[in-house]
């Protein structure tokens, strides 16, 4: 047995399925998950002491890389003043206007503990403004484990238009699922369709504006264009989730990237810098109906923790930097066009693409655009290409439907090194 083999099996007897969270279990690849030691930079180091180049990066959050010496520095020298007070900080307000500073529609902010934290939030807030109780989200996009979210559509929902969502949970109340509407992400007319029907019922939109949930999806410029017209039209809130995506596709975020406006935004991932942290903001008239000010609940033990707030204040500021978003962006294109040339050089059916920081790898002639398109990938070409990359010393998402992240401090050696990699791979057959 490997040590990660030891500890895996350790593991599963005090944690259920032996992870914190489903994806890290390797169930979709097969084969024991790695348990990493330490990180620095573009590297991991697993318990057996095996690097990799890391293009997970705790999904998302080090865009600066693994151990960034100022964050650490900052968390280091704020944690030698208290861990947690439960009451306010200057440091908090600072970040808060941060925020608010570098996200336009944001006029106010809310800090919580996480992404899911945040989208719940949101929603609830979304409900409370405009008294209704239906939400629209779609097909593949994940916006965190609250009950309201995890719903599939029905087999007869793009027929009918009716709630027909079925919990893809055990533990989600029926009732609650019959309030989300399940749409087709990328869709235009499904949604005009659905607001044709339910227009008067629906609270809010939710939509992950760059896809990243069912692997890397890019959005058609029409379908958040008519997501914003028909939600304005019906006075439902659109809320963008850029957990994800939030600093990672772009300075001003994919609302900034693309000109679209949401009512209310969601941030997680980079916003933290790698700690514990997510944030929900949007346009004043709505925020105002967050308590203590309104009557729409909402409160947290830990929200603002300093750590927290101090990786993210150094994360913020960092990126700021001219060029930054620029070079990052720059970079993932040079690893999904390595990428792709080595398959098509190879004959092997396979493409990529980036938005920004992120990308997505996929086993089919064109990237997908929709969850169905993605379902139809060679998963088992996937899964095989998986662990000849881990062999190789390259650590992807462990799974054909989660997108991938370059950090800054991926230099171009590694890139090359990662496509010269998946070139041995590919010709291997």
């Amino acid at each position: 047995m490997t040590r990660n083999e030891e500890l895996f099996s350790r593991a599963r007897k005090t944690i259920p399925g032996g992870v914190n969270s489903p994806v890290r279990a390797f169930r979709s690849v097969g084969g024991a998950p790695r348990f990493f030691a330490r990180g620095e930079g573009s590297r991991v180091w697993d318990a057996d002491g095996k690097a990799y180049l890391d293009y997970v990066g705790s999904w998302g959050p080090l865009i600066l890389g693994h151990a960034d010496p100022d964050t650490v520095a900052a968390v280091q020298r704020v944690a030698a003043l208290g861990l947690t007070f439960g009451a306010p900080t200057e440091a908090e307000v600072e970040l808060a206007e941060l925020l608010v500073a570098r996200v336009p529609s944001m006029d106010m902010v809310r800090l919580v503990s996480s992404g899911t934290e945040a989208t719940m939030s949101a929603i609830r807030l979304a409900r409370g403004f405009t008294g209704r109780d239906a939400i629209v989200k779609f097909e593949g996009c994940y916006h965190g484990h609250g009950d309201s979210l995890l719903v599939k559509a029905g087999s007869g929902l793009l027929t009918n238009l009716q709630y027909t969502g079925n919990p893809s949970s055990a533990g989600v109340p029926a009732d609650l699922a019959q309030h989300t509407l399940v749409l087709d992400y990328n869709d235009a007319q499904g949604l005009a369709d659905a607001f044709a029907k339910h227009g008067n019922t629906i609270a809010c939109v939710i939509v992950e504006p760059v896809a990243g949930n069912m692997n890397l999806i890019v959005p058609k410029p029409e379908f958040l264009a008519a997501m914003r017209d028909l939600c304005t039209q019906h006075g439902a809130v659109l809320i963008f989730d850029e957990v994800m995506t939030g600093f990672r596709v772009g300075p001003g975020s994919a609302q900034g990237l693309y000109g679209v406006t949401p009512d209310l935004s969601t941030f997680g991932k980079v916003v933290g810098g790698g700690m514990p942290l997510g944030a929900f903001g949007g346009r004043r008239q709505i925020m105002e109906q967050i308590a203590p000010l309104g009557p729409v609940y909402q409160a947290g033990t830990l929200s603002g923790n300093p750590l927290s707030v101090a990786a993210g204040l150094v994360t913020l500021k960092k990126i700021a930097a001219p060029g930054f978003h620029e070079a990052l962006a720059a970079k993932t294109r040079s690893l999904v066009d390595g990428l792709a040339a080595a398959a098509k050089r190879r004959g092997v059916k396979f493409s990529a693409q980036s938005v920004g920081g992120m990308f997505g790898v996929y086993f089919t002639a064109t990237p997908p655009t929709s969850y169905a398109e993605v379902m139809a990938s060679d998963k088992e070409a996937f899964n095989r290409f998986f662990h000849a990359m881990l062999d190789a010393g390259v650590y992807l998402a462990p799974s054909a439907f989660e997108a991938g992240f370059v950090s800054a401090a991926h230099t171009d050696a590694d890139i090359a090194a990662t496509v010269a990699a998946a070139d041995a791979i590919f010709a291997a057959g």
